[in-house]
């Protein structure tokens, strides 16, 4: 009777493994990331699960003229670093502090040529206040963006581990300390 209660109890904890446990433990999306957005300077659209899907995740609001700008150099080091590791970093420009170009043209050339950028950056969005984009919604439970060059750490199951404010640099131990354990 003890072994049948036991199996029972086993079998009772499998149905509440839920389907959406079950898909972004086999590598598919994480549901708040299943969505496209334009590419910078394109009118192409990254498919964000696809990028996404089964990687520790870095997302970044970015703004091409501010004095976390350089930041960019140390952004590309630690993706070029850790992408074949499992780390996708998606940079998401921003004119929610005043400090982004009118112009997508002007924006990508800052990222694409001053800095060598190689890892997707969207076409420019809100990511702060009621209109932020939805991804940024999500990613406020761990705080809102202050200022430009705020990055958050999210897990291969889409848990946003933590908040980096704009003085965390992409070369902090602390910022790779916890890349390293999402990898």
């Amino acid at each position: 009777m003890i072994r049948l209660s036991i199996a029972a109890l086993f079998i009772a904890s499998l149905s509440t493994f839920s389907v959406a446990d079950e898909a972004v433990a086999d590598g598919a999306c994480i549901q708040w990331l299943d969505q496209s957005i334009g590419k910078l300077n394109s009118s192409q659209e990254h498919d964000l699960c696809a990028l996404t899907a089964g990687k520790a995740v870095l997302v970044v609001n970015t703004a091409s003229f501010c004095g976390f700008t350089p930041q960019f150099k140390g952004l590309e080091a630690l993706y070029q670093r850790y992408k074949d590791e499992g780390l996708m970093i998606v940079g998401f420009p921003s004119d929610d502090f005043n400090q982004e170009s009118d112009h997508a043209e002007e924006t990508a050339e800052v990222c694409f040529i001053n800095y060598g950028v190689s890892f997707p950056m969207t076409s420019v969005v809100k990511v702060k206040g009621a209109n932020a984009h939805p991804i940024f919604k999500v990613l406020h439970e761990k705080g809102e963006p202050s200022w430009n060059f705020n990055k958050y750490l999210v897990s291969k199951t889409g848990e946003v581990i933590a908040h980096y404010d704009s003085s965390v640099t992409p070369e902090s131990t602390q910022l790779i300390s916890a890349v390293e354990q999402q990898l």
